[in-house]
């Protein structure tokens, strides 16, 4: 059975080490070293069969020959020796253990068949693993001061967790908040993953009372839909903030679709954002975030109060705030002439408010007491420089006081020399005050905060359960391509299918001859689009497939037979087409991902889609709420909406054509790559003009 319990490894009872060694630089001494350092409050069993003691603790020829019980054990033996000793774990009784010894599945077969074997002993007895080829993990909880982990860095108890799929990047973000003076409560990086994996434990520190928020650095995920499953139930409580790596991904092979070329390793981001993960480009901007969640709480909207006693950093932070969506509103009437008899003369009452650089505790004390009872204020964001003729720790104190009410949050811009300001800058630190030295990194800090808000409260939306689609067609077309073992579909196959799920389309058909094109042509209506129609024809217009405005019979009958002398392909065809009028060009495509079912994209489209490259993506199912969204994320979403005096387009109707396509592949899953590009879109109507899918 499964053991799901994951507090072993971070509040074990006891703790042994395999490997525990006397020379100073091993692992096996450092691990040892670390625990006594940073004060483990239970037993250390250090094990190696050659000596006495390690560092003043009595040594064990096994594990078997320990007295006690032993919850966790660290393993740092050649790879070739874990199996058996795991086995020795079974049988005493060991409820975890984290391997630190590398050389097993990154190494290759002979290695993963070690892996394999040491995962079959601990499941028959029960035990959980973390790594091979891992750090560890670390609990600051003073009741515990858990350091099964071979860094070194003794980081303060605090409200910050971190999960890190790679340890270097891991210990690079302990180190920034112990530098920072910023406690953590709880550290892992689990290397390879052969058993607990980063879901679960997500999960166990979004259980965990004492985390305010959740670092995580991944770069790959093992198990897409269990991470999507987990973090979406954490997010619901407290934030996750992310960074991954990879996004450019320049060794991507280019694939044979818009989306495929498009979509390079976005994937990993696309799942943040399904999941209400904050994604971050850099880790000193989620650092920075992190710090901000673990001290204050959540804003309940999007309306920041700005006090000040310097001008150019509230200009900067303005300018921050503003550009993420946040807004400086007007003070009440009643609050400006409150802040009239409290303030210096020389004060600017008004949102930003400017204390002046004289201000004094008193002054800062009426500031903050206005905006936390602003109705119209969410968050409180401050510009505080210590002058040398005010009494700042007084200040300090008053920031102190305004922060324990826990009414909105606060951020603080500190600029000051912190040797010369030590007990102001220590009166901010007890009094949870997040200090950052740019008035732009506060900014951002609090923006993240705004942003988890949103993400958190927003409405999800519905999937539409559309009832008007024949999806056997699609089924029955799919099964004939496979059984011939083709990947590409003919443009008959592809509209046949988006026919089915009333994705709108311009009027078409498909002929063998030019007296067959010429009749359809006809009833059609000229102008119309010829397209040389075969699945060994993949980009048509590249190639001079793709014919348009054909207004007459003898342009059919020419532009028919130069494509059959230009294209010698099996079982060629015409696809004929109504031309439509000129209209804004979009794209909808749809790729398949790993473990994630598809990704779908939306942005502009036609030839732009490859200059512009604007273009949004998400994960199906897609609800009606996220297709709405991913219409207004594109940066041209103002010729949707209409611009300088132009109507703009049908927006449901576009809506409508995401939420299709989602249920389309979907429901399709054979399908690798779908393109529709392009679409046009006008005021009263929308219709896909070109398209191909990929199997």
């Amino acid at each position: 059975m499964i053991n799901n319990d994951l507090s072993y490894f971070f509040e074990p009872k006891s703790v042994a080490l395999i490997g525990a060694s006397v020379k100073e630089l091993s692992i096996g001494n450092v691990i040892i070293k670390n625990l006594l350092h940073y004060g483990y409050t239970g037993p250390i069993y250090p094990i190696n069969p050659k000596v006495d003691n390690i560092r003043g603790l009595k040594a064990y020829p096994s594990i078997l020959d320990v007295p006690g019980e032993v919850d966790l054990v660290n393993i740092v033996i050649p790879p070739t020796m874990v199996p058996e000793e795991v086995e020795n774990c079974g049988k005493k009784g060991v409820k975890a253990i984290i391997i630190n010894t590398a050389g097993f599945k990154e190494m290759g077969e002979n290695g993963k068949k070690l892996e394999d074997d040491f995962m079959a002993r601990a499941k028959k007895y029960g035990i959980r693993i973390i790594g091979p080829n891992c750090q560890g993990t670390i609990n600051s909880d003073p009741k515990f001061k858990t350091y099964c982990n071979f860094t070194f860095t003794f980081p303060e108890d605090g409200f910050i967790s971190i999960v890190a799929q790679s340890g270097g990047v891991g210990a690079v973000i302990m180190q920034a908040f112990y530098d920072w003076g910023i406690g953590i409560r709880m550290y892992t990086s689990n290397g390879n993953a052969s058993d607990v994996s980063i879901p679960e434990i997500i999960r166990y520190y979004g259980n965990d009372e004492k985390t305010r928020a959740i670092v995580l650095y991944v770069e790959s995920l093992t198990n897409p839909k269990e991470f999507m499953e987990i973090a979406s139930e954490v997010t619901a409580k407290k934030p996750i903030l992310a960074m991954t790596a990879g996004r450019t991904d320049k060794g991507a092979e280019a694939s044979r679709s818009h989306i495929g070329g498009l979509s390079g390793s976005i994937s990993m981001e696309v799942v943040f954002k399904k999941v209400g993960i904050l994604s971050f480009n850099n880790l000193e901007d989620l650092c920075n975030a992190a710090v901000a969640f673990a001290y204050q709480p959540i804003p309940k909207g999007n309306k920041v109060g700005v006090i000040t006693n310097t001008g150019g950093p509230a200009v900067i932070a303005i300018d921050e705030l503003s550009s993420n969506g946040l807004e400086i509103p007007q003070l009440s009437q009643s609050a400006k002439d409150i802040l009239k008899t409290t303030m210096l003369e020389q004060a600017s009452i008004n949102n930003p408010l400017d204390v002046v650089a004289t201000a004094c505790a008193s002054h800062f004390k009426s500031a903050f007491e206005v905006m936390l009872n602003e109705k119209n204020i969410d968050s409180v964001y401050v510009n505080f420089v210590t002058p040398p003729f005010v009494d700042c720790e007084s200040v300090a104190r008053e920031f102190a006081e305004a922060s324990k009410k826990n009414l909105k949050p606060i951020v603080c811009n500190y600029m000051t020399d912190k040797k010369k300001w030590y007990e102001t800058s220590n009166i901010l630190k007890k009094g949870f005050i997040p200090c950052f030295d740019f008035a732009e990194t506060a900014a951002k800090a609090l923006s993240a905060m705004v942003k988890y808000h949103y993400l958190r409260s927003k409405d999800k939306g519905e999937i539409n359960n559309y009832t008007d689609t024949k999806p056997n067609i699609a089924h029955q077309i799919i099964e004939n391509a496979k059984s011939e073992k083709r990947e590409v579909l003919t443009a008959f196959e592809v509209y046949s299918i988006l026919n089915s799920y009333n994705i709108p389309l311009s009027d078409w058909a498909v002929v063998k001859n030019s007296d067959e094109a010429i009749i359809t042509s006809n009833k059609i209506g000229f102008p119309v689009v010829i397209k040389a129609d075969s699945d060994q024809i993949i980009h048509k217009s590249d190639v001079g497939g793709v014919v348009l405005n054909v207004c007459n019979n003898e342009q059919v009958i020419k532009v028919v037979q130069e494509m059959q002398q230009k294209f010698k392909v099996n079982n060629l065809k015409f696809f004929i087409q109504k031309q439509q009028l000129k209209a804004l060009e979009l794209i909808v495509g749809a790729k398949k991902e790993q473990g994630l079912g598809h990704v779908i994209m939306f942005g502009l489209g036609g030839i732009f889609v490859e200059i512009f490259k604007d273009v949004t993506f998400n994960i199906t199912p897609v609800s009606n709420t996220e297709a709405n969204e991913m219409l207004d994320n594109i940066k041209a979403v103002k010729l949707i909406n209409g611009y300088r005096g132009s109507e703009g387009v049908n927006k449901n109707m576009l809506a409508d054509v995401l939420q299709r396509v989602s249920k389309l592949v979907t429901e399709n899953p054979e399908i690798k790559e779908l393109d529709i590009n392009p679409i046009f879109a006008y005021k009263d109507k929308v219709c896909a003009v070109d398209a191909r899918i990929i199997l």
